[in-house]
């Protein structure tokens, strides 16, 4: 098989690489599972995301027997029941994998063990995404590092010293492709937390590139973002995000516990599009005439005009004369050289007065 290749530099700044994270939203169908990936493809979405994990290797059924916060209060069975129910059969890896290939959208997948690792090096992922809860899983991020592929790292929840931990165990195994995304650990998240500065300086003190993984929504879904998820994303871009993630799903009424939050069909689209129009917009940091208002130059600025009837011979003074638009003849910067200047030309009122008139 051939080995995926990355439409996008993922450490460029050129275009955002959008990853379309399904999470659970595949709902135990292989067959829905392409579905969605195909329905990212077409939405735009750079990579299509699962999570890899086995229920006994990521939550204990004692520890969680007992304990049930944050967003998990929702949930109508035991934290392990979800867990199990939300697996992804790892037998279905590859025949995924293949066909988000035969699609042309790149297949990631977030590892929660070392034997999840070794399966999908055996598919050969471009990359490895690490979700929030690995950042301090240091046997875990070596295993990864060592593999020399870039490394996407959520950093919900985490202090700039588990950042930090974080990426010299990356760097002490001899890879430096990290990316750090700003993140906060809640579904959904409300925007005042979204923090999209800090996002920025991790990005400095840390020297890497940045991201986010965001977990916000429109008031629909439980959520307190007036444009509907877009707000985070959009900003993120403007502020030099390399990736965004966002959680799809083509059906937010569907059970289980990842559609509430997640974005549908047409509002990833719209995120999509208005990431791309971002990108535009941001341009390439030169102050310049742009070529959509180049004649406007010539319409909103002004020139010299006449007040009166100025005859030959006769000097200027600042009642013949007042700045209007359009800026035709002299410049109002040549103002104070035209005034005493002798006109050598008639000069009609209303006239603008051009470098014909007088010699300046």
């Amino acid at each position: 098989m051939s080995k995926p290749k990355l439409r996008s530099e993922i450490l460029s700044r050129d275009k955002t690489y959008i990853i379309s994270e399904v999470g659970s939203n595949f709902d135990g169908d292989l067959e829905r599972a392409k579905e969605l990936a195909k329905i990212s493809k077409d939405i735009g979405a750079d990579a299509y995301k699962i999570q890899n994990f086995k229920a006994p290797k990521i939550v204990s059924d004692i520890g969680f027997r007992d304990l049930k916060i944050s967003f998990q209060e929702k949930w109508d069975k035991p934290v392990t029941e979800v867990y199990k129910a939300a697996e992804f059969p790892r037998d279905w890896l590859q025949e995924l994998s293949d066909y988000c290939n035969s699609i042309d959208i790149d297949f990631i997948s977030a590892p929660y063990d070392l034997e999840a690792v070794d399966l999908l090096e055996e598919i050969d992922v471009p990359l490895y995404k690490l979700g929030s809860g690995e950042i301090d899983n240091l046997e875990l991020l070596t295993k990864i590092a060592k593999l020399g592929k870039p490394m996407i790292i959520a950093c919900g929840s985490s202090t700039v010293d588990d950042i930090g931990a974080a990426i010299e165990t990356i760097r002490v195994a001899g890879n430096d492709q990290i990316i750090l995304l700003q993140c906060v650990t809640n579904y959904p998240s409300p925007i005042a937390d979204a923090n999209l500065l800090a996002m920025v300086e991790l990005g400095k003190k840390f020297s890497v590139e940045v991201g986010y993984s965001d977990h916000t929504i429109g008031v629909e879904g439980s959520g307190d973002d007036p444009l509907s998820g877009l707000t985070v994303p959009l900003g993120a871009v403007a502020l030099g995000a390399t990736v965004i993630e966002k959680h799809f799903t083509d059906d937010r009424t569907r059970k289980g516990p990842d559609h509430p939050f997640a974005m549908d069909t047409e509002a990833f689209k719209k995120m999509v599009d208005g990431i791309r129009a971002m990108e535009k917009a941001l341009g390439d940091g030169k102050k310049k005439i742009m070529p959509s208002e180049a004649d406007t130059v010539i319409i909103q600025r002004r020139g010299i005009y006449s007040t009166i009837d100025i005859k030959v011979g006769d000097s200027v003074t600042a009642d013949m004369v007042e700045l209007l638009r359009p800026a035709v003849g002299l410049k109002p910067s040549q103002l104070p050289n035209l005034i005493g200047k002798t006109v050598l030309k008639d000069i009609k009122k209303g006239e603008p007065i051009t470098d014909n008139h007088v010699q300046l």
